[in-house]
Parts: structure tokens; C-alpha cells; sequence
């Protein structure tokens, strides 16, 4: 896991009008631990869902469609400067949170391009300073995922693996390399708001 050099001092400056926030979470065309994540985030309160094109195909081929808690606002890919892009700027979220997230999207963030819903809301998190934690797809050499057909061996390219350690030189961006990782910082970056809160 991979913490840069202002998240401890983030983590201090957490003010009473945070507990006010909320989670921002994205989902994406990948299905590496899609059910799991889909689990967290359910367990999770006060969050707002972004879900993009490719990801709502996701839900359908891993049978997740209607299957996240009615209590959660899910934002659709309509288009790319969609209207709730702008609720980072009104400080709606404490924390966005990129996972399970494609090779596709971390390439467009990594080179600045932001022409759809998922890519649009990095980019304007950071752009309001909103703290990130980015769960790539492609970690290492050799990977094994769980499809809708069963485990697969999946062998990302080297570009996509560079990708990611530019990825990791992002200001206020945590990348995490596994779901156990992703489950951790989820953890810590809940008890530090509580800590802020009260």
C-alpha cells in the first residue's frame, strides 16, 4: 500500500463540518473483486455510487444489478460533465474512492483525460482536493480473477504496470495493491473521521 507524503497531515486536519460527508465511490468496467467490493460497500454509510457505462455491464454479467442497499444514491454514466460531478465542489465528500477500477480508466487518469463519468470525477476530486484511494486492476505480472465463468490467470501488460507507479506519484492518492489493502485504508480512513467528528 502506497501512502504519500501529506496523508498524515490530511488525516490531522479533518474538521467537524467533515462529518457532514460523504464516501464517493466509483465502480468501473473491471470485475477484479467486484463482489467483494460490492459487499463493502454496502457495509459502508453515507455513500454516494458512480457507476460507469462499462461497470453497468459489470453489475449484469457478476448478477450484482439491484443488488446494492437502496440506501446508497447511485449516479449513472449520462454523460461526462454530468451534474453530480459538481457536488465535489459544494464539499460533498470527505473521501472518493476508486475500486475496483480498469487499465482503461487508471490509463486516462494517469495522462489527464477525463471524458467520461469515472475519469471526469478523479479529476475534479483532485482538483477540489479530495482525498483518494485508487484500487488498480492491474497490480503484477500474474494475477488470478474471479469471471462470471470462474478464476482466470490474467497477465497484465507492462504498460498498464507502469501506469500504475505513475499512479502512485498522484498528490492525495493512496494506491492499493490487493482487497485486503483496499479493506484496510477503508478501515483506517473511517476510524481517523470518527477520531475528527468527535
Amino acid at each position: 500500500m502506497e501512502r504519500d507524503a501529506f496523508t498524515d497531515e490530511r488525516d490531522r486536519v479533518l474538521t467537524r463540518k467533515d462529518s457532514d460527508k460523504k464516501w464517493a465511490w466509483v465502480l468501473t468496467g473491471s470485475g477484479h473483486f467486484f463482489n467483494e467490493t460490492i459487499d463493502l460497500i454496502n457495509k459502508l454509510n453515507f455513500v454516494d455510487l458512480f457507476v460507469s457505462k462499462a461497470a453497468e455491464e459489470v453489475l449484469v454479467m457478476y448478477k450484482k444489478k439491484g443488488k446494492i442497499s437502496s440506501e446508497i444514491k447511485i449516479y449513472q454514466d449520462n454523460s461526462s460533465s454530468s451534474a453530480s460531478v459538481g457536488k465535489f465542489y459544494k464539499g460533498a465528500y470527505h473521501t472518493l474512492v476508486m475500486a475496483p477500477t480498469s487499465s482503461n480508466t487508471v490509463a486516462k487518469c494517469v495522462y489527464g483525460i477525463s471524458d467520461s463519468l469515472a475519469t471526469n470525477i478523479f479529476a475534479q476530486s483532485g482538483k477540489c482536493r479530495v482525498d483518494c484511494i485508487f484500487f488498480p486492476c492491474d497490480t503484477a505480472p500474474e494475477l488470478k480473477t474471479f469471471a462470471p465463468s470462474g478464476y482466470v490467470d490474467v497477465y497484465p501488460r507492462k504498460i498498464d504496470l507502469e501506469n500504475v507507479e505513475k499512479l502512485k506519484k498522484f498528490s492525495q492518492t493512496t494506491v492499493v495493491l490487493s482487497f485486503k489493502e483496499l479493506e484496510k485504508e477503508i478501515e483506517m480512513r473511517g476510524e481517523c473521521l470518527k477520531k475528527s467528528y468527535f
